[in-house]
């Protein structure tokens, strides 16, 4: 009688089973949702990164800030300001900052840009300058992902780091944002 070789049901069952145990075990380790968050933060830190550098290019090539309307205009203090449409940040006599810095004035950011930061579902940025001599302009957003929380934490706490003595702790340690308390702010520079 000729024997047939081959897996039985079962050993294909508990072949299975382990590659099953295994990949959860992969998962669980990866953390998608996290990963996720932190490409999300990645992208909110390059786009601060990016409106803090139209901003000094501004003030390099104008000699003053862009919510400023000149350079003997305003004042250069930028109160906290979380930037939630493409209206909300104006200069001392109304004109949109983000139009000035984009297509419509000197075009240091794009229109795509813009409409990005400010479409509904992004992770707002905030902007923020003390307005006296030597004070730098902050950028901040809040973190998604566990990691950028700590981090954010970590300075706030003098553990990692510290916040700049221009950047007023109560706007970017233990805030409340959206309805969450205990936020932490990750800012530029």
């Amino acid at each position: 009688m000729r024997k047939i070789k081959g897996f039985t049901m079962i050993e294909l069952l508990i072949v299975i089973a382990v590659l099953g145990i295994l990949a959860v075990a992969v998962l669980s380790a990866i953390n998608p949702i996290e990963q996720i968050n932190r490409g999300k933060d990645t992208s909110s830190r390059s786009d601060a990164e990016q409106l803090l550098s139209a901003i000094d290019r501004w003030y390099t090539s104008m000699g003053y800030y862009p919510w400023r309307s000149g350079p003997t205009a305003g004042s250069d203090t930028q109160n906290w300001l979380r930037i939630t449409s493409s209206t909300a940040w104006t200069d001392d006599v109304g004109n949109n900052v983000l139009e000035k810095l984009s297509s419509g004035g000197s075009a240091e950011l794009k229109a795509s840009f813009v409409e990005r930061i400010v479409g509904s579902g992004y992770n707002y940025l905030f902007v923020y300058n003390g307005g006296e001599a030597g004070n730098s302009t902050y950028i901040c957003f809040r973190g998604l992902s566990n990691a950028f929380q700590t981090e954010a934490k970590d300075r706030c706490d003098g553990t990692k780091g510290s916040i700049p003595p221009d950047l007023p702790r109560a706007n970017v340690c233990d805030v409340e944002l959206d309805g969450k308390t205990g936020q932490y702010l990750t800012c530029l520079p």
